[in-house]
């Protein structure tokens, strides 16, 4: 399955961006997504996840409350809501497929391109 995110952007703090992951390929509601970010000179870290039927979310302590995963799978689209953006957040932010919701990115199958989100102060 090939990935597509798009969405990011520079934002103040507080303020909101959406997020989207197109997928093309194969079957997409075959995958569990998830969203990962990787700020500079530190590791990949798990954001949000969601189970193939849409069911099953799963958030990261630092972004629960604030940031929303949904999917459309008639869409082939995933995507991560995120309000109350703080400076913190910024990180190139990456789409992920794998057969199941894993905290560990080394578990995912399919990884988009990624796309910049910048929060300001």
């Amino acid at each position: 399955v090939q990935l597509q995110a798009s969405g990011g952007g520079l934002v103040q703090a507080g303020g909101s961006l959406r997020l989207s992951c197109a997928a093309s390929g194969r079957t997409f509601n075959n995958y569990a997504m998830g969203w990962f970010r990787q700020a500079p000179e530190k590791e990949r870290e798990f954001v949000a996840g969601l189970g193939r039927s849409g069911l099953g979310t799963y958030y990261a302590d630092s972004v629960k409350g604030r940031f929303t995963i949904s999917r459309d799978n008639a869409k082939n689209t995933v995507y991560l809501q995120m309000n109350t953006l703080k400076p913190e957040d910024t990180a190139v932010y990456y789409c992920a497929a794998g057969i199941s919701v894993y905290r560990s990115a080394g578990l995912y199958d399919y990884w988009g391109q990624g796309t910049q989100v910048t929060v300001s102060s």
